[in-house]
């Protein structure tokens, strides 16, 4: 079989991995396979700046548009994948046609969960994952409706701050007592719950969702407790659910995601998943997780790569994502749970600071508030696990740096 490799899932990790084959010496064919009509780009944007209308689609663009044609890269477009059949090493397409492969890689992201209340199916109320369901929010905002967001997680919460940005009139909703609490525990969930109040945003906490209702579209949320909001859009941001379904149908080990081991690769020698769909074996951490995280797709598709290619790279990165909302910016390293200590060194304002989530005296995670000179250390910080002074760590006047065996 002559040698080719096909990357189901034109994403960041699909478009990170063909660009990591060629440049890694892989003469074979190239095939990326995309079901949305445009090239591979970024996600973060389309919550921020390209919500906004601040950031045209080339900002997010993985690759210019000359790129995948001069380095041999066939990129299919609007070419959705319907089945992995690995007992003969294709992959069979929505037309029919099969494409034979001898390294494959499954790139096939994740899809928001759907809303399940009586009225979700209605005109207006509408989920975040693509370039054209970030134009219909802009173009929905645009015409002046009240907006709620049913999720106070990062999409949630990252998409009321670009809406408000926008002018809207705009109402969070989620169970929760505090938005992103389960990620970044109390005090920084009130932070942000003050942030967005700050600017105009309506929370409604610790209620969920009873129904949405309306005309010929949505007109207004009813909450658990009888509250009615009225509502000409709006935005579900609960969680996704990993794009695993065609491993499945293929056989492959599937649990939460694919399941793979440290070098991307599947119970199936040969195939390889990366992105929001892998759910790996983390070798620092010695347990298996899956990442929704930019820096997940950025880094795993071109660790699969080399995978594939028989020049294979563990992926032990440390976890890594970012949110910017309204002129807040933070960084968040690492990977902390709810009873880790959480440890802060206070900056220059009330939104400059560095936070450290702190387990058997060693920083396990850590987050840069509009500080951005210091994420070099943090990692240190970090992949060193070594023993910290408490004291130390919430003095400003202490170099990180110091803290760390190497200096």
């Amino acid at each position: 079989m002559p040698e080719a490799a096909v990357i189901v899932g034109a994403s960041l990790a699909g478009a990170k991995a063909a660009e990591t084959l060629r440049t890694g010496g892989y003469d074979g064919r190239v095939v990326l396979l995309g079901e949305e009509p445009v090239r591979p780009y970024e996600r973060p944007p389309l919550s921020k700046g390209y919500l906004r209308g601040d950031q045209p689609f080339e900002a997010a663009a993985v690759h210019p548009a000359a790129f995948y044609e001069e380095q041999g890269i066939e990129l299919r477009l609007s070419t959705p994948v319907v089945a992995v059949h690995p007992y003969t090493n294709e992959v069979e397409t929505g037309s029919g046609e099969r494409i034979a492969y001898s390294h494959l890689l499954l790139a096939t992201g994740a899809a928001p969960r759907e809303l399940s209340v009586p009225g979700a199916g209605l005109d207006g109320v509408r989920y975040l994952r693509t370039v054209s369901d970030a134009d219909g929010l802009r173009a929905a905002a645009g015409s002046g409706v009240p907006v709620a967001v049913i999720g106070a997680g990062w999409i949630g919460t990252e998409v009321a701050a670009s809406l408000r940005q926008l002018g809207a009139d705009v109402t969070v909703v989620d169970a929760v007592d505090l938005p992103l609490e389960r990620v970044l525990g109390p005090e920084m969930g009130r932070l942000y719950r003050d942030l967005h109040v700050a600017h105009g945003v309506n929370f409604r906490l610790g209620v969920g969702v009873e129904s949405i209702s309306g005309g010929a579209s949505v007109e207004q949320v009813t909450l658990t407790d009888g509250t009615v909001i009225p509502a000409g859009l709006v935005v579900v941001g609960v969680g996704v659910r990993p794009r695993s379904e065609l491993a499945e149908a293929a056989g492959l080990e599937v649990d939460n995601g694919i399941v793979t081991d440290e070098f991307l690769e599947t119970s199936v020698p040969g195939i390889f998943a990366a992105g929001d769909v892998a759910n790996a074996y983390h070798p620092r951490y010695r347990e298996r997780f899956r990442l929704e995280h930019w820096s997940s797709a950025l880094n795993q598709g071109p660790a699969a790569a080399w995978g594939m290619i028989g020049q294979r790279q563990a992926y032990d990165k440390i976890p890594y994502f970012f949110s910017d909302q309204y002129d807040f910016g933070m960084e968040y390293r690492g990977r902390a749970t709810a009873s880790d200590e959480l440890v802060l060194r206070r900056g220059g304002t009330e939104t400059e600071f560095l936070a450290f989530w702190v387990r058997d005296d060693r920083v396990v995670a850590a987050m840069n508030a509009n500080i951005w000179d210091q994420g070099d250390a943090i990692e240190k910080l970090i992949g060193e696990s070594i023993p910290v002074d408490r004291a130390k760590l919430s003095d400003p006047d202490a170099e990180l740096h110091g803290l760390t065996t190497t200096g």
